[in-house]
Parts: structure tokens; sequence; C-alpha cells
């Protein structure tokens, strides 16, 4: 449930957004794609968003059907237009975004009272974001939701902090507060963990969302450092990245969160789980797009065997950028 946009990226890497004569056009937005990389290792998803009723919400719904995502929650508002965002590539760990959502962003016209709230109750896995918590009236429809998936197994709140949908840092920790009461799961960066928490070392972030509620698994990506998870029941597990050419590492959390929840379904442990979703994160950042470039498992399963996420064949793939994965990603 949240983001949803028209990712409009640079076909030429290392010159400034003054400077780029021709774009690709990709389907973005970190819950959708998040979507899209679970439907690619085979899982079934929908996506709670909203577009402009114009010809990119068009689009979007076609490529989200396309991508294999369920897109029957996806309404168009016809006040506000489709998000546009462009990004520009300065490998391996500086890719500025530039946000198109004034006057309003309609997947931030998410009311309470439209939810499907017996589908997001019956989902195996609810996955909100702290986007959604921005603005109302998406705020009270993404807590609406997550209430309402009270003792359901696993409802991930995914920080995704982004300073620039907020007037003040204090403003999203009391909507994280409330939003982590209801969650399961806890994604996040070094960064949105502390915004979320006011604590930036890995292991005290994890103990902090752990003890704001329900949590019951806390995920701490560290980019180049890898990524901790910590268990309430004290199982942990500490994973290194892969070596990657980087082309553009903005798709890399929304892979890892597809292969995150592709491996929580899955019942895997914690060390295999965050294995393969780093393998996938990898990957994308060793390509240009991010909807398209998610990985099917035979790629993840390719990364983990060569070491390596610079995979030479697949959607996206753009040699001759090296470096890590930037630790946004």
């Amino acid at each position: 449930m949240g983001r949803l946009g028209v990712d409009l990226y640079p076909l030429t890497s290392g010159v400034g957004l003054d400077r780029v004569e021709s774009f690709g056009r990709f389907l973005g937005g970190s819950p959708a794609n998040v979507a899209v990389a679970a439907a690619r290792l085979g899982r079934r998803t929908a996506l709670v968003s909203r577009t402009g009723a114009d010809p990119f919400g068009t689009f979007l719904r076609r490529e989200l059907g396309e991508f294999g995502v369920d897109a029957r929650w996806v309404a168009e508002v016809g006040a506000y237009p489709t998000p546009v965002t462009f990004c520009a590539l300065f490998p391996p760990d500086d890719f500025p975004l530039y946000f198109y959502r004034r006057p309003h962003a309609p997947d931030l016209e998410i009311h309470p009272h439209e939810l499907d709230l017996d589908a997001i109750r019956a989902a195996r896995v609810f996955w909100a974001t702290g986007t959604g918590l921005c603005a109302e009236p998406s705020r009270t429809a993404t807590l609406e939701a997550l209430r309402a998936r009270s003792g359901q197994e696993t409802t991930v709140l995914d920080l995704d902090w982004r300073p620039v949908f907020w007037s003040d840092p204090a403003e999203a920790r009391t909507a994280y507060a409330e939003a982590l009461r209801h969650a399961t799961v806890a994604v996040g960066n070094l960064d949105e963990c502390e915004v979320a928490t006011g604590e930036r070392e890995p292991y005290a972030a994890a103990r902090a969302l752990l003890a704001t509620g329900s949590v019951r698994l806390a995920v701490v990506k560290q980019g180049p450092r890898g990524v901790l998870a910590v268990a309430a029941d004290g199982t942990r597990a500490e994973v290194p990245p892969l070596p990657v050419e980087v082309v553009n590492g903005l798709g890399a959390g929304d892979a890892f969160g597809g292969a995150l929840v592709h491996g929580l379904l899955a019942g895997w442990d914690l060390e295999r789980t965050l294995s393969h979703a780093n393998a996938a994160g990898a990957i994308v950042a060793g390509r240009l797009p991010c909807s398209s470039a998610m990985p099917d498992a035979a790629e993840i399963a390719q990364a983990l065997a060569t070491g390596t996420g610079t995979i030479p064949t697949g959607p996206g793939t753009i040699p001759g950028n090296t470096g890590t994965i930037p630790e946004k990603g």
C-alpha cells in the first residue's frame, strides 16, 4: 500500500539532468516496486494506491498487470496528476532524486472509507510504508489498514524516510511510533531507523524497533556493510553485501523488500532470507530501472553462487560502472 508513480531515468550516466537528452520511462514508487519484486519470485501480489486520471496513470495500471500485480485497488484521482520522479546517475553512490508530486500526490489521496479491509486482513503479508504517513488522508488510511491487521502473522512497516515529504522529523517520529504499534516486521536503513527511534547504531536501532510494540522482527539495512536482522526471540543474523558494478542504486531496497517477503512466506531461516534479499538488491543496483529489473529466483541463485550481483544479462543491465551499493539502497 502506498506510493506509485512514473520514474524517468536518464539513459546517460555521469551527467547532470540539464544535459540529459533521453530518458527511460518505468513504473516506480517503493511499495509498487516491492510488489513487482515479490511477483517476479512467484508470489501473488496486489497494490493499494492511486494515480491521476491521465495517460501516465493508464501506463502504470497496465504495467502493474504486465508484471503480475493485481491493480484492482489502484483507482484514479481526477484532481491531481500522476507523480513523476527524475533521478540523475552518478555511480557508484550518488543518485539524486527529484520528485514532482505537486500540488498533491494521488497516492496520498487514499481515504479510510475506500479500503477493502477484508482483503487487507486476508493477505498473508501486508506491506505499508512511512511515506504513506506523511499527509492526510493517507496517514489515517494507512493506520486503519495496519490496525485491521491486528493478530495477523506478517505486517511490514517499511520506514521509507523521504525528508522532502515531511516538514518536521519529529512529526515523522510520532507517526512512525503509532504505525509500529501495529506492525510485526520493521524494515529500514540507518537514516530511517534514526528518524523512527533516535538510534543509529545497528543493534541499538534493532532493539528500539522491537521495543515499540508488536514488532517481532527488526531488519536494519546498512548498505555497504550488509544487513542485520534481530527477532524478538533473540534470533539474529548479519549478512555482508555482494559486490556489484553499480548502475543505479535506487531500486536495491525495493528488490530487497520483495525477496524478504518471499523468504518470510517460504519459512526460511533469517540468514537464508537475508542472503537472498541482499543478492536481489545487488542485482538491481547493477541495472538501470527498478521495477522491470527485479530478478527472478534463478538470477538470485546465480548471484549467490558466483558471489557477485553483477549479472551480465537481464533487464536494464548497463555495463561499465563499478562500486558498492549505497547506504540508502
